[in-house]
């Protein structure tokens, strides 16, 4: 998934997780930005709305298999990363209560995700994400399945058979999500379900692949494809068998992906580029035939990066940019490219770790988070990344470290090209690129200059899935869901 930055309950901002504002409308430009999902970024984009931290007061961020980071409203809490789950539940309701409170009072729409199940009885007694919220709104509710996933009627049951009576009587509806096939088939379980519970089935929502929008979670098209056969096919099926290793026009991205990798949701354009190919890689097989191998953004960069080393990809990508191919860092990834991460306060680790080299860069990690919206312009770049010089920028920060030149080898003549003030360096072969700006190829103009090529505006993917789910859903059921309280020339958030 994603995190990006959103205005403070008084500013917002971005993409997976997101900078974002707090307080929505008369919010303080100058207040700090806080992090928010990218589910929550991107429904808050389709309802014209400024991203919030409000509308995701409550966000973890997973740092290893056991453990999370915990940001409330927008910004990191130590002290309730460090205890229990159960024992935050009572200290973050408040402030959860709150959000939801001053964005129903400021709006007249309020769209409430839950997350996970709202039958995990284990921990119904602590939930503060899906029924606590749900009663404290007095919502009408949807329940919605993935049938694509198999049981979707079963789950249905007995998601319902599990909640208190007075839980169930909120679900006016069951949506079945992601079908492929025949709708007329489904009958007739929609109407056994509807006996046994009284709920009915009021929309099959079919499975919609290119949808222009990033998954929310995980990796996406997880599929393995074979660049060094020089026979795979791009985003839109075009055949890439007169793939060459041309630095003027890279076709063949491997994104290597790291357990904790972040901010997925910026990759997705490229899916969307004619006769490019995207691929995930995991092992040193996977970069084979690679024109360009991009190290994302990370939630533990020195974590990753010892996982990194592990699989031997250090290697591969070494050999990568030796034979002059490109390489390109983002955000965590820059850090990587570097000589060293130094973490003297243990913000990430309790050691320091030593980089891939192919940046005489050196970075140190510092208890304060970077968070925020930049509109910058590359400088003039070199070699592989010519093309984009002089080219203007719109993205966002969030890091905890700070990258300088290594004062060693800089003193030997060896630096890195500085190509955007304090967020960008490129090698002096000009093959190998650092940027701390997330959102690159969400960014018209980068796309234009690196392949010559747009991807379609988020307002039309908005408006397409838009027209899906009216034609899916019942007539008048969200119509009437929506005027349950809600009075003529509505706001939605």
């Amino acid at each position: 998934m994603g995190w990006g930055p959103a205005a403070p309950p008084s500013t917002a901002a971005g993409p997976s997780p997101q900078p974002s504002p707090q307080g929505g409308e008369g919010a303080n430009p100058q207040a700090p930005l806080g992090e928010i999902g990218s589910a929550q970024y991107f429904q808050a984009l389709a309802a014209r709305a400024v991203p919030d931290v409000r509308m995701n007061p409550l966000l973890l961020k997973p740092e290893a298999d056991t453990r999370s980071q915990v940001l409330l409203l927008g910004q990191v809490s130590r002290e309730l990363s460090a205890l229990p789950w159960r024992g935050r539940s009572e200290r973050v309701w408040p402030p959860i209560a709150a959000a939801l409170d001053a964005l129903r009072a400021e709006n007249d729409v309020v769209v409430i995700e839950g997350a996970g199940s709202p039958a995990e009885i284990n921990l119904m007694a602590s939930d503060v994400v899906n029924l606590r919220v749900a009663r404290h709104a007095d919502a009408a509710c949807l329940l919605v399945t993935d049938i694509d996933r198999g049981g979707a009627f079963a789950h249905l049951y007995g998601t319902w058979a599990l909640l208190p009576a007075a839980d169930r009587a909120r679900i006016r509806g069951f949506v079945l999500n992601k079908f492929r096939g025949d709708a007329g088939l489904l009958a007739p379980a929609p109407e056994q379900l509807q006996a046994l519970t009284g709920v009915p089935t009021v929309a099959v929502v079919p499975m919609r692949f290119g949808h222009g929008l990033p998954e929310e979670d995980g990796v996406f098209d997880d599929r393995p494809v074979g660049f060094d056969d020089k026979t795979g096919s791009g985003a839109d099926g075009s055949s890439a068998s007169s793939y060459q290793n041309d630095i003027d026009a890279p076709r063949r991205i491997a994104i290597v992906a790291y357990p904790r990798i972040s901010n997925l949701d910026e990759f997705q354009p490229l899916k969307n580029v004619p006769g490019l190919t995207l691929a995930w890689a995991r092992t040193p097989a996977a970069l084979a035939g690679a024109d360009t191998i991009v190290l994302p953004g990370s939630k533990a960069t020195a974590a990753d990066l010892a996982w990194l080393r592990a699989q031997g990809l250090d290697a591969a990508i070494a050999a990568h940019a030796a034979r002059g191919a490109r390489v390109l860092g983002i955000c965590g990834g820059l850090q990587m490219l570097g000589e060293a991460l130094i973490d003297e306060h243990g913000v990430e680790s309790t050691d320091n770790a030593p980089g891939l080299g192919l940046l005489p860069l050196v970075t140190c990690f510092e208890r304060a988070k970077t968070v925020r919206h930049a509109t910058q312009r590359f400088g003039a770049l070199t070699g592989a990344w010519a093309a984009l010089s002089r080219v203007p920028v719109t993205g966002y920060e969030i890091h905890s470290g700070r990258t300088v030149q290594h004062p060693a080898m800089a003193a030997r003549g060896d630096v890195a090209r500085e190509v955007m003030a304090g967020l960008a360096w490129q090698n002096g072969a000009g093959n190998v690129l650092g940027v701390y700006l997330h959102g690159l190829f969400e960014d018209a103009a980068v796309l234009r200059a690196l392949f010559g090529a747009d991807a379609p505006a988020l307002d039309a993917v908005f408006d397409g899935l838009a027209d899906a789910i009216e034609q899916a859903f019942a007539p008048g059921v969200l119509d009437a869901l929506v005027q349950r309280r809600t009075p003529a020339n509505a706001r939605v958030r």
